[in-house]
């Protein structure tokens, strides 16, 4: 029988998770099968704690933020080390006013009210977090392991593969736009959509992540001519 790298610990007031294993790759792995195998089970369960004396500090943040992401698990912040937050701020210091040039972009999306917009230039990449009320506009990719969390829209011109929350504040109107699109997880207001584990066919034009009959759906962007 092969030994086990991840063990859960559930109790009254949440769940313990013990770790044995310095692979993060192999600890997500045995996560995600354990997850899938109990379905809901833990979805809304708090974590109260992740000991390891094998993974860096650095592997448990990103963790964390999987399991309160993809899994949703709850994870308060105070939970979190102080790091992730230093991190978002460094993010955020790259977050600039949208141009004046650029204010018709939102046109193209008719229906969608523009609101507060904020630019963001380069690559949002593992284990950093992006968070603004209102949109959010990135020229650049978002990696896997990134989270990009926004009351309003969110538009990518790139790739996007990491976890989005679009209509954070409640808003099920809200969207997620981009070039490439292949997350693992989209949240709008408070549906969940998480990447299927089979190959999706890459999309020729860009794709638009909205709400459609209380599901959430995936449709291409096909400008008016």
């Amino acid at each position: 029988m092969a030994r086990e790298s991840v063990k859960f610990k559930g109790v009254k007031d949440g769940v313990f998770i013990y770790i044995d294993s310095s692979s993060l790759e192999e600890v997500k792995r045995e996560i995600d099968e354990k997850l899938r195998e109990h379905g809901d089970f833990y979805a809304g369960v708090r974590l109260l704690n992740i000991s390891s004396e094998t993974l860096s500090e650095r592997d448990i943040i990103e963790i964390k933020l999987l399991l309160k992401y993809k899994y949703d698990l709850i994870v308060l912040d105070e939970d979190l080390p102080k790091e992730i937050f230093e991190k978002k701020e460094k993010v955020e210091e790259k977050i600039e006013d949208i141009p004046e040039e650029d204010e018709g972009l939102f046109e193209k999306f008719e229906g969608i009210d523009t609101g507060i917009t904020k630019f963001f230039y380069g690559t949002i990449r593992s284990g950093q977090e992006l968070y603004f009320n209102g949109n959010i506009v990135i020229i650049g990719d978002v990696n896997p392991g990134a989270f990009v969390i926004a009351t309003g829209n969110i538009i990518v011109m790139g790739n996007f593969r990491g976890v989005a929350h679009v209509g954070a504040n409640g808003n099920d109107e809200a969207i997620l736009a981009c070039y490439n699109l292949a997350p693992i997880q989209v949240r709008i207001n408070n549906t969940l959509a998480i990447k299927p584990d089979e190959e999706i066919e890459v999309a020729t034009v860009p794709e638009i992540v909205m709400m459609k009959n209380g599901e959430v759906v995936i449709v291409p962007y096909l400008p008016n001519k």
